[in-house]
């Protein structure tokens, strides 16, 4: 929950930057650590399986004959 709380109020700062207020920002912030704890462990998977298929990749593909 305190996470939530600094994201909003850093959100919110960070949109009062531009003058159009700070609800947008806000509520971003507090959405942030959220998405962070799903999305995180997603693209952290995927970039491993991207790593294995570019390695298994590299090993299938002969070197050139010169």
């Amino acid at each position: 929950m305190l996470g939530t709380v600094i994201g909003a109020i850093i959100g919110s700062k960070i949109d009062r930057a531009d003058g159009e207020g700070g609800v947008k920002g806000a509520l971003l912030g507090a959405l942030a650590p959220a998405l962070v704890k799903r999305v995180l462990p997603l693209a952290i998977l995927a970039g491993g399986a991207m790593l294995v298929k570019n390695a298994l990749d590299a090993r299938k593909t002969p070197e050139p004959v010169a």
